[in-house]
Order: structure tokens, then sequence, then C-alpha cells
């Protein structure tokens, strides 16, 4: 029999599709009911801006909030020191914390758009309410005592069980190397979960379905070392309905920094979602009503098309705000319904000294970021899938002067995907 939860967030976990699974779904859905819940999620800061693939749990942030309880971000400074192994083939380049801090600051632009801190800045200081945390690992990782954390928190891990764990396991039975630092990393990160219990009262993690294992760790520890009951409840993880990781496009990771993926490539990527994820992704990506979900991913034929503009629109809105979203619709039509250029579209401008006495339209195509290498962008001329203001580009050899570009140039990689290239004045 399906458990039926009392709390309003469990409702909307379960009914909008965030739920894999919970340690304790009874237990959790008591303490949701009896006060104000303090739940985390893990961020490990390896690039400078989080991607699609971290958006649905940004949403479950999102929706605990709205519903009265309070999400805390976790920033990893000091975990990033170490790379997560989960499901990995490799070991994960290390950064320096140059780079580390960069792209936190880089991170806490995004969490500032969906979720209220106690500053506008991202920062917050500890308070009572519902209001948002941000918090870095690096609090307290950094300055363990590498002999007294073995004695206090290193006696509580089996190795045994360690190397049970399905993203361990599969590692190992690929026979690819797992370094003793990455081994750490469950160990530092069940010991996340301890602290921020401790300090500031967190009784939730959650996160991927990936995560499990590192979560159950966090859990037993603390019952352990605190005796105090604490739960975890991940996600699925996201592909889409014809079997890709959610969060890829033919451009490679799309990015929430506006400054990494433009307002309008990310409206297009939602724009170009497949018809039959419609529904599902409106119901996890955005805050419409569940029926208005559901009727608009029912819509058969070209119908569709009306619920994957009020798909694009929410969610651009969310990420970028309104105008971000309405610009990024009115491009869209002027590229694809009348034929236009559109003053949204991804731009390269270029300078009268970078052009000299030509250009090569394979070296445009490459910077634009329609392709990733020259031998990419010359297939794609091959291949009769490159154009040139929506002309046919067929001369992979072409070359381009600054009076071609007097006025603003528009490449296109297929049917979906535009640039302009622009002479500074």
């Amino acid at each position: 029999m399906t458990y039926t939860p009392r709390s309003e967030f469990l409702n909307v976990m379960q009914s909008r599709g965030y739920m894999a699974d919970c340690t304790d779904l009874q237990g959790l859905d008591d303490a949701l009911t009896k006060g104000v819940v303090t739940a985390y999620i893990g961020y490990d800061a390896t690039a400078a801006s989080l991607h699609v693939g971290h958006l649905l749990n940004i949403m479950m942030l999102r929706w605990l909030q709205k519903t009265g309880h309070r999400p805390l971000t976790l920033m990893g400074g000091g975990t990033t020191k170490v790379g997560d192994p989960s499901f990995r083939s490799d070991e994960r380049p290390l950064l320096g914390p140059e780079q580390i801090e960069a792209n936190i600051r880089g991170m806490q632009k995004v969490f500032a758009r969906y979720l209220e801190y106690n500053d506008k800045a991202g920062t917050p200081v500890a308070s009572g309410g519902n209001k948002a945390l941000m918090r870095n690992n690096a609090e307290w990782l950094d300055s363990l005592n590498y002999l007294d954390f073995l004695r206090d928190i290193g006696r509580h891990f089996s190795v045994n069980r360690m190397l049970s764990f399905e993203s361990v396991k599969s590692r190992l039975d690929r026979e690819q190397s797992l370094s003793f630092l990455e081994f750490n990393y469950m160990i530092l990160q069940a010991y996340d979960f301890l602290e921020l219990n401790r300090r500031y009262g967190c009784v939730l993690q959650m996160g991927g379905s990936d995560q499990w294992g590192n979560i159950v760790n966090g859990i037993d520890l603390t019952r352990r070392v605190l005796d105090r009951e604490i739960y975890g409840l991940t996600s699925p993880l996201l592909t889409t309905s014809d079997g890709r990781k959610m969060g890829k496009s033919a451009g490679g990771a799309v990015w929430l920094n506006g400054e990494m993926l433009s307002p309008y490539e990310f409206w297009q990527f939602w724009r170009n979602t497949t018809d039959a994820d419609v529904g599902r992704f409106l119901k996890l990506y955005t805050e419409l009503p569940v029926d208005e979900c559901d009727r608009l991913g029912a819509l058969a034929g070209s119908e569709i098309n009306e619920g994957k503009i009020i798909l694009a629109n929410e969610v651009t809105t969310l990420l970028h705000g309104a105008e971000a979203a309405a610009a990024a619709e009115a491009t869209a039509r002027e590229v694809f319904e009348k034929g236009g250029v559109g003053d949204d579209l991804p731009t390269l401008e270029l300078s009268a000294e970078e052009v000299g006495g030509g250009i090569s339209i394979v070296q445009l195509i490459v910077r634009t970021g329609l392709a990733k290498s020259g031998k990419e962008a010359k297939r794609l001329i091959t291949d009769n899938g490159a154009r040139l203001n929506d002309e046919p580009l067929t001369d992979a050899g072409l070359m381009l002067d600054a009076a071609a570009l007097s006025a603003p140039v528009k490449l296109s990689a297929g049917k979906k995907r535009h640039a302009l290239v622009t002479l500074a004045v």
C-alpha cells in the first residue's frame, strides 16, 4: 500500500515526480508536520556554473522553502579538493583554492534566483524561520586533525561495507583505479551531515539517487556519534524519453549562468524538449499546477508546441526573469517563423584586427559555439547542415572580409541552432 504523506512538502515531492527513495518516509513526514525542517543538498565547486543537471534538486530546495521549511545549500569548498568518485571512470582533476572560490562565487548567482536567503548576496547568517542558509564545508574540513578524525570518525566506517556501495563497486569491477583520496570522499560527505546536524539542526539530506550510499553513511554516522534521528531523500536520475542524460545538448552542458549560456540558448533548450517529456518536465521544472502540466503534456500533434513554449517561458522566467523569457520567445518567432535575424541570438563580436584581410567561415562556426572543432565545422558544411544568412553553406574554404561583416551575419547549424557574427564599430 502506498504511503500518503500528510506534509505539504512530501505531497509535492510525490505528485510532481521528485521522489525516488526515502530512508524513513513516515518518520520524515512526522518531522515535517511538527515544525520547520532544515534540509540540505551539497554542491561541489567543480565548474564556474551549475548546469541543467542540477536544476531538479534546486527545485526541490525551492519547494521545501515554499512549503515553510529551511533549505541549506552546502558549497563543497572542502570536498572539491578530494573529488566525488561516484559512478565516474576516472579521477576528477584537482582544483586549487583560488579556482574553487571563483567557482563558488559563480554558483551563488544561480541559487539567489531560486531561494530567499537571509541576505540578498547569497552568504546568509544563521537565524530562525525558513530563510535559506548557505555554508561551505571548508569551514570544518580544512581544520580537521587527521589523527583525531581517524580515531573519532574513521572507526565508525567498515571498509567491507564501503566497498559494497555501487558507486565504488562499479569502478573496481571495471578494474579502474580508485585512489585513497577519492575513497575518503564518502567519509567526508557523511561528516558534513553530522556537522550540519550539530551546528544547524539539519535533519534531512537530499540528492540524486546516485548519492544514496553517501547519504546513508551520513545518517548512520550521526546516529552513532550524536544518537539523533535524521533522514535521506533522493530524486530519480533523470533521462529524456529517448534515453539521453538530462542537461546535455549538441553544444555541450546547458549552463545556468547567463554569461556561460545566453537566456535565448537556455530558452531554446527547453523549447526543443521531446514531445513525450513535456508534461513530466513541466511538473519538475515549473510551478504550474499539476493538472495544467498534465493537460499541456497530453496535447497532440502541433498543439504540443504550446506546451513547449510555456515550459521554456516558465523555466527561463525562474532563472533569468520574465523579460529575458519574453525576449527569447520573440527572437525565436523572428528566427523560425519569419526567417529573420532576431535581437537575442548568441552573438560573436569581432574587431577589425581579428578580421584583417578575411576570416574563415570554419573559424566563425567554431568561435560561435556551433561546432566544437574545425573538423566538426567542415563536416557540418559537407553534410549540408550549415547555413549562412539562411542560405545553404557549401564552401568550407569561404573567407569573410570586413565588407561582408558590415551587417550582422547569421550562422546556423541544423534547424535549431543559430548565432550572429558582427563587426565592432
